[in-house]
């Protein structure tokens, strides 16, 4: 049996790959019946140009009929909703068809959690296919023991005029944080800083400065703990305020519907909390570089000629400290120079970016 894993550019095909790997043998052990599954993946961006699952089912079902493939599952990084509600997955009895959402299973344990879940929508389609006249819902069971590991899940209904013919979606807060978990994993935060080469530079140049700076040393001197933790979260709040939107990161929708609203609200969210996480990273970075940058280049005795304090483990530790906070606004100026494209880039998954740029396209329209 020919197995196809049609996943989108990026992270969904890193992941179908290395699921591919085991897969042939883990469903012939599985299935027995002395079944051979020959497993395949095929990158391309099937999504290209839309977010809705009927159209996506019908552009997997064309595919597989072309290419005469018997089972494909198709695997996204984007969060896909249907009926208001958020998709986790649809599935197609009679042509073989399953279409996963990655956000859906959550951040955590992401590979086991897909592979499980590839490998439950296989043999569920795999079963049905081999069965002569039986109901596609008689075989609902089997799946979603798996899949309810990975979200509160449950089946939903399927509209009469829709390809699939099985549906399970996440509902309720700890879904919508599951799905939240899973957008910001997609988007892959830690790129955020080696992407926004222009802003770390002059973030650097900034600490780097300051560092060798006595009004700065004099100011690290007097401030409390509680200031410091003041200016830490001030700079971080103004370098993702201004990343947000000096890039126009804000999503924001024409459609009146509480549903388009929600999931503007799900984007927005995932775009913060990415590109919060990513300026964290930021912050440690720069507070650790302009700790070893002090210890190297600091003289104990010109410290001290000006702030009156002796320069030991707490003074290093709290200029190091404010340095960071002055690097990150630097940072925030810097990333001005940087591209709308590129911070989009740095902030966000391939499938993510092109959705974006198409929304971009339509307001401009």
């Amino acid at each position: 049996m020919r197995v196809v894993l049609l996943a989108d550019p990026d992270a969904p095909t890193e992941i179908a790959e290395r699921v591919a790997r085991r897969l042939p043998d883990r469903l012939a052990g599985k299935s027995g019946r002395g079944r051979r599954f020959d497993v395949e993946v095929v990158s391309e961006p099937f999504t290209s140009g839309t977010e809705d699952p009927p159209t996506l089912m019908r552009r997997i079902r064309d595919r597989g009929r072309a290419e005469n493939w018997d089972i494909v599952v198709a695997l996204t990084d984007l969060p896909l909703h249907a009926h208001g509600r958020k998709l986790v997955v649809d599935l197609d009895h009679e042509h073989g068809l399953a279409l996963l959402s990655l956000p859906s299973l959550g951040g955590l344990r992401l590979q086991t959690r897909a592979r499980r879940a590839v490998e439950e929508a296989v043999l569920n389609l795999a079963g049905a296919r081999t069965r002569e006249g039986e109901e596609a819902g008689s075989s609902r069971l089997s799946l979603e023991p798996s899949v309810g590991r990975h979200a509160p899940v449950q089946a939903d209904p399927v509209g009469e005029e829709e390809f699939a013919d099985l549906r399970y979606v996440t509902s309720g807060p700890r879904g919508y944080f599951r799905v939240l978990v899973g957008m910001v994993r997609a988007n892959r935060p830690w790129r955020l800083v080696p992407g926004l080469s222009k802003a770390l530079a002059a973030a650097l140049a900034t600490g780097a400065i300051a560092t060798v700076n006595s009004t700065v040393w004099s100011l690290a001197a007097s401030l409390s703990t509680p200031r410091l933790v003041i200016a830490t979260v001030g700079s971080v709040a103004l370098m993702i305020g201004w990343l947000i939107v000096d890039a126009n990161l804000w999503h924001q929708t024409a459609e009146e519907s509480q549903e388009a609203r929600k999931q503007a609200a799900l984007y927005n969210v995932s775009t913060v909390v990415t590109v919060g996480i990513g300026v964290v990273v930021c912050y440690v970075g720069l507070l650790v570089i302009n700790f070893v940058w002090a210890l190297f280049i600091l003289n104990d005795r010109v410290f001290a000629s000006f702030t009156r304090n002796p320069l030991d483990a707490v003074e290093y530790w709290t200029l190091s400290w404010f340095v960071a906070s002055i690097a990150t606004v630097g940072g925030a100026l810097g990333s001005g120079l940087e591209t709308d494209e590129a911070i989009r880039a740095a902030a966000y998954s391939k499938r993510e970016q092109e959705r974006r740029r198409m929304l971009q396209d339509d307001q401009d329209q």
